[in-house]
């Protein structure tokens, strides 16, 4: 269990991954003005903490084992996939949710048997994730100088 604590390559991610959690909670709450714990269990939102947290790994890898090692190499490609996904795939993802929920609030007028509707917010924007992929970078090359 020590060795699992003492891990950097785990524990610096997972705090930069919290941080992202309780800044999405502050930003979401100071919009709304009132508090909105839910978003820690939410997806979407400002800064995306997937993007936190695999650009928080590779940083981390690169800091400890070094940009030339096989880990960084699979933690980069790891952060490329999951970054593209958050802001790409996602995304588009969200954009046909709301306009999905608009076609049945038209057509399905009045019937309760169709009033679920789709959640909207499931990506993120291109500056959710590049505050994201900023934040996991800065937070693990500081967390690393202070460790």
């Amino acid at each position: 269990m020590l060795s699992l604590l003492t891990n950097k390559v785990l524990m610096v991610p997972v705090g930069a991954w919290l941080l992202a959690q309780v800044l999405k909670i502050t930003i979401t709450s100071v919009q709304a003005k009132q508090m909105k714990w839910s978003c820690f269990f939410t997806m979407g939102g400002m800064p995306s903490s997937h993007s936190t947290l695999v650009s928080a790994v590779a940083t981390t890898v690169a800091i400890v084992q070094g940009v030339g090692s096989p880990l960084f190499a699979v933690a980069a490609i790891f952060a490329v996939i999951i970054i593209h996904d958050a802001a790409g795939v996602r995304q588009t993802v969200s954009e046909q949710s709301v306009m999905l929920n608009r076609i049945l609030d038209e057509l399905l007028k009045g019937r309760p048997a169709f009033e679920q509707r789709l959640r909207e917010l499931i990506g993120h924007s291109v500056l959710q994730v590049a505050a994201g992929t900023i934040l996991g970078i800065a937070f693990s090359s500081i967390a690393l100088l202070i460790v």
